[in-house]
Formats: C-alpha cells, sequence, structure tokens
C-alpha cells in the first residue's frame, strides 16, 4: 500500500440517476471519512445540484471549480462564479443550476459532530431511475448484482429488500434487510415505518428484525 491515490477526474465514471449526472468521487477512491462528489453541468441552465435540505443529515460545502454557477438557497438566488465556496448548514433547501457550459461543482458533506458512515448511495443511484420508473422487479435483479459487487454499503441492501418485498420475494428481502440493519443500526426504525414493506409486516421473521 502506497498510502495515497492519483486521478484524474476523466478515469471516473459519471453515474446517472435520472437527475443530475456526477461522478462518485468518494467511491472511486473507497473514502470512509466524509463524502465527496462532483457534479457538472454540460449546458446553461442545467440542474447541477437536486434541490434537498439534508435535514437532520449533512452539512455540505460546495466549490465551484469551473464555469459558473446559480446557487438557491431557501428561496435566495445567489451567483458563483469559479473559485467560489458555499457553505450550506442542513435543513437549508439548496439546488444549483449552470451558467455557463462545462460548469463544475464539488460537493464535500458530513453530519457536524458524528463519524461519516457511507451509506452507498453512489451504487443506489445506478438502480434509482428503474424504482422511480416503479419497475421494483427490475431493481431487484440487477440490484442483487450490486450489492453482491458492493456488500459494505447499507442503502443499496436495504432499497433493493424494499423492492423485493414489493414483487414478493419475502425471503430475499428478510435476508436482505437484516444486512442492512446488521451495516447501520437506523434502518431498523426505518423498516418499522416503511409502505415498502407492508407485505411482509405480519412475517415473523420482520418483525423480529423491525419490531413494530
Amino acid at each position: 500500500m502506497s498510502g495515497y491515490a492519483i486521478t484524474h477526474r476523466d478515469e471516473i465514471e459519471v453515474i446517472d440517476d435520472g437527475r443530475c449526472p456526477w461522478r462518485p468521487v468518494r467511491h472511486h477512491f473507497g473514502i470512509t471519512s466524509f463524502g465527496v462528489g462532483e457534479w457538472t453541468g454540460e449546458n446553461a441552465g442545467d440542474r447541477i445540484i437536486n434541490e434537498h435540505d439534508e435535514a437532520d443529515e449533512h452539512e455540505e460545502l460546495y466549490v465551484v471549480m469551473s464555469g459558473r454557477a446559480a446557487f438557491e438557497l431557501n428561496g435566495e438566488r445567489k451567483d458563483a462564479p469559479a473559485g467560489t465556496y458555499v457553505f450550506v448548514e442542513r435543513g437549508v433547501t439548496r439546488t444549483a443550476f449552470a451558467e455557463e457550459p462545462g460548469t463544475r461543482v464539488l460537493a464535500i458533506g458530513g453530519a457536524p459532530g458524528e463519524a461519516y458512515v457511507p451509506g452507498g448511495y453512489e451504487v443506489w443511484s445506478q438502480l434509482r431511475p428503474m424504482y422511480d420508473a416503479q419497475d421494483y422487479e427490475g431493481v431487484a435483479d440487477k440490484g442483487r448484482e450490486l450489492v453482491a459487487q458492493n456488500p459494505q454499503y447499507p442503502t443499496p441492501i436495504y432499497n433493493v429488500a424494499c423492492c423485493e418485498a414489493l414483487v414478493g420475494r419475502k425471503e430475499d428481502a428478510i435476508e436482505h434487510l437484516r444486512q442492512a440493519i446488521a451495516l447501520d443500526e437506523r434502518f431498523r426504525e426505518y423498516a418499522n415505518g416503511d409502505s415498502d414493506f407492508d407485505s411482509i409486516r405480519d412475517d415473523p421473521a420482520f418483525k423480529a428484525l423491525a419490531g413494530g
């Protein structure tokens, strides 16, 4: 082990979650101490950062690497040319758009006062377009392969379990839910209130995992 790694951005494959294409920098390097990814607006007017508020999750620092971005923060529009740092606390609704072609924004995030726990959105984002299209069987099929390749991430495992429950694959859903909870105890509470598991909610094995 050399203790370092060097990669050109073009070597990191772009992922499209059906909303904004991005490069999963954290996942590429296997970073476990903070989240980091690069978002690009190829054309002026492209949305670079999806609208979200990170409520009870991460505070984020955005660095405009090239081009020019327009951030909308709690409804206020802020100009951000290349070289601008934009720090946003959790709970603030944020999104950003490219004002110039080729605008690149690096996003770095973590939860205040807490150790960073990688959830694996980089893996789940590859399945999200199918989930949004309600192709739950497709998610369950492809998801099995992806979680087998990336068993360290609870988020894709949990979401695949949801889809398996939705298409009647009870045993697979319970096993994947078990794996997700073993990686992150918070998924026990999520499952207890998640309607995706309604079809198996009365199963003794599910009750033993999720309670409720």
